[in-house]
């Protein structure tokens, strides 16, 4: 299967899903966006019915309540969005992505050694 890259705010609400471990209300995903968004529920509910229309998510009902929850590992998500940026940014260089990661500041001297104890490891 083929996924789709998400819009950010596409990805916010995936995250809060994945998050959930399971099931998840739309008001839920509400309650979790408070104080990081000023959405309304018509707003998520118009995000949902995009992720439901990409095969991102299921959505059931129960009464009047709506019931999501992911068709999408989260793991296999990362992992194809991951390649694409490698690809996108860095020309496939991992030595590339590094260096503007240390260059911009994004990563330290405790994170190289992070990253050398895991190649190690491998």
């Amino acid at each position: 299967m083929t996924l789709p890259r998400l819009p950010d705010a596409e990805l916010m609400i995936m995250n809060i899903i994945w998050r959930a471990k399971g099931e998840i209300t739309s008001a839920e995903i509400a309650e979790k966006l408070e104080g990081q968004k000023e959405w309304g529920l018509t707003t998520i509910l118009t995000l949902l019915s995009r992720l439901g229309d990409r095969k991102f998510v299921a959505m059931r009902k129960r009464g009047r309540v709506n019931i999501y929850k992911p068709l999408v590992e989260e793991a296999e998500y990362v992992k194809k969005e991951s390649k694409s940026f490698l690809s996108r940014l860095h020309g496939n260089s991992v030595t590339s992505l590094i260096a503007s990661l240390y260059d911009g500041d994004a990563i330290t001297e405790n994170d190289l050694n992070e990253l050398k104890a895991f190649i190690d490891r491998r």
